[in-house]
């Protein structure tokens, strides 16, 4: 039994050196230290392999003990070299002198631990004694030594850490960072806010104010890496910021990134979202991180540390068209979500009973009796609210065609039925392209002009749902679905207007779509929806008029339209997504036009404006900024103006010839 146990311990001794050897790329702040440990360590192979080996297999009690004590002292080493490759570089640079502390107690432990085997009792060659006697030497010699420190990247994290006020200084300090801390790509900067995630988590949710600052560190390098690089390399599904060209142009000519709003940011990668998603705790992440996060083994949300109660992740569709506005605002081109490729596809979990009953539902669907035909989509639509394995069953079976031919249907309830099932079907993201390609569409436009109010409510969200894939934007409104959108949103109930401006909104991201959307008579719709008393449509009209406001004719019909006063009010007292959407429009509709400045002046725009640029979202700060700046500019070129007049008024007059010829 001795001998069995000294066997087993042994060979777990090999596997954890051959283990350790295969650890390398070890984080600059640790490389020298940490590879010298490595390199020691893979030194006692041979020793190890000849005990395994030796004739003689029964290890005295002590030297297993030794032995024991070896293996936890290795495990240890390992962690903290696993740490070494995959720990957070900012937290090795500013916790250096604990990060060595450990190193320092586990290479003891390690002496500690060679010192107490009897090499005597074992039957291993001398020039293998020799070479253990070295690492023993090697492990003495190191225990006090004084390790080189970076002394300016140390300081330079510091002067960030404790925040300094010279952006000129801070400029230069970013770069030595990103460059010796080697976060120069998007990749980088993931694995490292992965690495400060990773941390929270064994913290137990309680990361502490270092790892927090440490993290708007990570987020003021990562903003400065994508502001030198807007055309960074980076895969493309991590890669989120347009191509050169976008951005915002100063007077010099330089474009400037704009930065990023936090609420945009996937909490994990610090980058803009372009496929967010919805974990059970209501927290939001890029689909690509929360996925990596979760293959990694953990069953926790990285912001809360709450456990997740289900895998599932919820597209959320809110964020991603705010993000697009935002993009769109700030003249990006909104970013694209990753094609969904085979491998991903959904499938469904239906049991055979479950399919059968699909089965039987569609031979009715497909069957020209009307009753049928009503009946089985009454159930279709039930079943594709119920979950997503429904969705995806009832697709796979072939229910999407005969629905969209039912679409045509005179007959009222059974018309409802097919659009609502559509609906509910279109939440699977690969049933979208599938109802699309079915052509829908052209359907869907006849049940919003002609269907009941029901119908024509839920073809509107049944449009916004399908609209979150940019090419069907382009589809959607080439087949003439805005002007029903348009005739909905003014004559709608609530819930009708809610369907059809979410729609829409999401429609005019596209450019094409905000031309159609203007001569569709949007504009006068939208401006009668703001001053509604208790209309509750206030956000959605604003949401709307801040994306036609860029296009040419968006801006002149609003401008038409007696909007200065609204906006001025809404500045003035609206909420903030509301003051910062009317501040997005007045900019657009004073954007070379003075007299649209001067009636906002006259409307007492100014001391809202003040307020808004200390007070308001980030957009809303900058927006407000921009518009104080114009009128500025204004008012100091009528002041210009009139002292050019008074001046050329003052000047002495030339005499006349008549009073020339009298002297």
């Amino acid at each position: 039994m001795e001998e069995e146990n000294g066997g087993l311990v042994v060979q777990s001794l090999i596997e954890t050196v051959n283990e350790i050897a295969s650890i390398s790329d070890y984080r600059c702040a640790v490389k020298k230290q940490y590879c010298n440990l490595a390199r020691r360590l893979k030194l006692l192979t041979p020793m190890l392999e000849e005990i395994r080996d030796s004739k003689d297999s029964i290890i005295p009690q002590q030297t297993l003990k030794a032995l024991v004590s070896l293996k936890q002292a290795l495990d240890s080493a390992k962690d903290l070299l696993k740490f070494g490759r995959e720990g957070s570089k900012i937290y090795m640079v500013l916790e250096r002198e604990q990060i060595m502390n450990k190193y320092h107690e586990v290479t003891a432990k390690l002496e500690q631990a060679l010192s107490g085997i009897s090499y005597e009792s074992l039957d291993i060659s001398d020039e293998v004694k020799e070479q253990v006697e070295l690492v023993l030497s090697q492990f003495r010699r190191a225990k006090g030594r004084a390790d080189d420190t970076d002394v300016e990247l140390y300081e330079d994290l510091l002067s960030l850490y404790n925040k300094t006020d010279d952006s000129a200084k801070d400029l230069a300090v970013l770069r030595r960072l990103s460059e010796k801390l080697q976060l120069l790509g998007i990749a980088d900067l993931t694995q490292e806010s992965l690495a400060l995630h990773e941390m929270v988590a064994d913290t137990g949710g309680d990361p502490g104010e270092n790892i927090e600052k440490m993290s708007m560190l990570l987020k003021k390098i990562k903003d400065f890496v994508q502001t030198e690089n807007p055309n960074l390399d980076a895969p493309a599904r991590e890669k989120n910021l347009p191509p050169s060209g976008s951005g915002q142009a100063f007077a010099d000519g330089s474009h400037k990134t704009p930065v990023i709003p936090d609420d945009f940011r996937c909490p994990i990668s610090l980058e803009l979202m372009k496929d967010p998603v919805i974990v059970s705790t209501g927290q939001t992440y890029e689909r690509y991180c929360i996925e990596k996060w979760l293959e990694a083994g953990h069953d926790t949300c990285p912001k809360t540390l709450q456990k997740l109660t289900s895998a599932a992740l919820t597209p959320n569709y809110v964020l991603r068209s705010l993000i697009a506005q935002w993009c769109e605002a700030n003249g990006i081109e909104p970013p694209k979500r990753p094609s969904s490729s085979g491998s991903n596809k959904t499938i469904s979990t239906c049991s055979p009973a479950e399919r059968t009953k699909t089965e039987i539902l569609l031979h009715k669907l497909a069957s020209g009796n009307l009753e049928d035909q009503r009946s089985a989509a009454g159930e279709i639509r039930l079943l594709a609210k119920r979950n997503a394995d429904n969705r995806v069953a009832i697709a796979e079976a072939g229910a999407i065609p005969l629905l969209v031919g039912l679409l045509s249907t005179p007959d009222c309830r059974t018309q409802e039925h097919a659009i609502t099932a559509l609906l509910n079907l279109s939440i699977c993201e690969e049933n979208k392209g599938s109802i699309v390609s079915a052509g829908a569409v052209p359907g869907i436009v006849h049940v919003l002009k002609k269907g009941s109010m029901e119908a024509r409510e839920n073809a509107a969200a049944t449009l916004f749902s399908l609209s979150v894939v940019d090419e069907n934007k382009v589809t959607i409104g080439s087949l003439g679905a805005i002007p029903p959108l348009v005739t909905l949103l003014s004559e709608g109930t609530q819930r009708g207007k809610k369907d059809a401006a979410t729609a829409l909104f999401n429609l005019c991201i596209y450019q094409g779509n905000k031309g159609k959307a203007v001569r569709a008579g949007v504009v006068p719709t939208l401006m009668r929806l703001l001053t509604e008393t208790g209309g509750g449509m206030i956000d959605e009209a604003l949401a709307i008029l801040a994306i036609l406001a860029s296009h040419p004719e968006g801006k002149a019909i609003i401008g038409a339209a007696e909007a200065i006063p609204v906006l001025v009010e809404v500045i003035r007292n609206g909420s903030p997504r509301n003051r910062e959407n009317a501040a997005a429009v007045l900019v657009h509709l004073c954007s070379g036009d003075q007299k649209h400045l001067v009636e906002a002046q006259e409307h007492g725009v100014m001391g809202p404006l003040v307020d808004l640029a200390q007070n308001g979202t980030d957009r809303g700060k900058r927006k407000a900024q921009q518009l104080l700046e114009r009128i500025s500019r204004f008012v100091e070129q009528q002041k210009h103006t009139q002292a050019q007049i008074e001046a050329h008024i003052q000047q002495p007059q030339p005499p006349t010839m008549a009073n020339s010829g009298d002297s």
